[in-house]
C-alpha cells in the first residue's frame, strides 16, 4: 500500500496531464521545486478542481513510484486579487517564473518560500487600494527580485567595485560621480562606455537600499525615486538575471510593456 503525506506550498505553475488531469508545479519548504499529478483536476465538479497557479496550498500526496498524485487538496490562501490589474498579475508571475529559476527539484533553500509569500502579499496590497500607483507595483517587484536572487545565490554585488575592490560607498551630492553597471562582472566606479547603465549617486545608493527588509519611503510616507529611476533599477535586476541564469524572465516583458506606457520617452534617458 502506498504511503501519504501533507505538504504545504504555493503553486507556480498548471498544465494540463493527459485528458482529465493536470500537472501542478509546487514550491514548498520542505521539497523546493515538486511536480505533481492532479487527477480529474480538469473535471467540472471535481474536488480537486480548485488547483489554479498562485495559490497557497495544503496538500495530502501519495504515490508508490514515479510522479506523486495529489489525493486531497485545500486551498490555505488565493492570490487572485493580483489578476485585477496587469501589472500586478504580471508582476506575480514574473516572480513564480525567477522561482522556478532559482530553485532545483527536491532541493529547498531556506527562506524563499516565505520570501515569496511576503512579496506576493505586498503585492496584493496594493489592489486594495483604490488609486494605486503603477511606481509601486514597480518598486515592490523591484525588491522582490533583489531579495529573491540573494536567496538563490545570486545576488546583487553591491560592496565593492568590481574593478578596483573599493568600497560601493555613493557619494552623495557629487552629482558627476558615476557607477557603470556590468552584466557579465558586477559594479565598477567610473563612467565605463561599454556599459549598459551607468548609475548617480543618489541611485545606486536607492538600489544598495533595497537589500533591507522594507521599501525606503519619504518622512511623508511616499516611496524614494521616480519612475524613471525605478524602471533604470529593473533593467538592472533583468539584466543581471540574463546574464547570470542563462535566462529571461518572459512576464518582464509584459510588466515593463505596462509600465512604460505611463512614462514619458524623454524621461528614460540615462544621466
Amino acid at each position: 500500500m502506498s504511503s501519504s503525506r501533507l505538504i504545504q506550498g504555493l503553486s507556480l505553475k498548471v498544465g494540463p496531464l493527459g485528458e482529465h488531469d493536470r500537472l501542478l508545479t509546487l514550491l514548498s519548504d520542505t521539497e523546493g521545486i515538486t511536480r505533481l499529478a492532479v487527477p480529474g483536476a480538469r473535471r467540472p465538479r471535481s474536488s480537486l478542481a480548485a488547483t489554479s497557479p498562485l495559490n497557497f496550498l495544503e496538500l495530502q500526496i501519495g504515490g508508490r513510484q514515479g510522479l506523486n498524485k495529489v489525493r486531497q487538496l485545500t486551498v490555505v490562501h488565493s492570490f487572485n486579487k493580483l489578476g485585477q490589474s496587469i501589472e500586478t498579475l504580471s508582476a506575480a508571475q514574473a516572480i513564480a517564473e525567477l522561482s522556478l529559476m532559482l530553485v532545483a527539484n527536491n532541493d529547498p533553500i531556506d527562506g524563499m518560500l516565505k520570501t515569496v509569500m511576503i512579496h506576493l502579499e505586498r503585492l496584493e496590497d496594493e489592489t486594495s487600494i483604490k488609486h494605486s500607483e503603477s511606481i509601486n507595483v514597480l518598486a515592490k517587484s523591484v525588491q522582490s527580485f533583489i531579495h529573491m536572487l540573494a536567496l538563490g545565490g545570486y545576488g546583487l554585488p553591491l560592496q565593492d567595485c568590481c574593478r578596483s575592490g573599493s568600497p560601493l560607498d555613493p557619494p552623495l551630492g557629487q552629482w558627476e560621480w558615476r557607477c557603470s553597471f556590468l552584466p557579465e562582472e558586477g559594479f565598477a566606479i567610473g563612467s565605463i562606455p561599454s556599459a549598459p547603465i551607468q548609475l548617480n549617486p543618489s541611485e545606486l545608493a536607492l538600489l544598495q537600499r533595497l537589500y533591507r527588509p522594507n521599501l525606503p519611503m519619504h518622512s511623508n510616507g511616499n516611496l524614494l525615486g521616480p519612475k524613471k529611476v525605478w524602471l533604470k533599477l529593473l533593467a538592472i535586476v533583468e539584466y543581471w538575471i540574463k546574464s547570470n541564469l542563462s535566462n529571461e524572465v518572459r512576464s518582464l516583458s509584459l510588466l515593463k510593456e505596462m509600465l512604460n506606457k505611463s512614462v514619458d520617452k524623454n524621461s528614460l534617458k540615462a544621466p
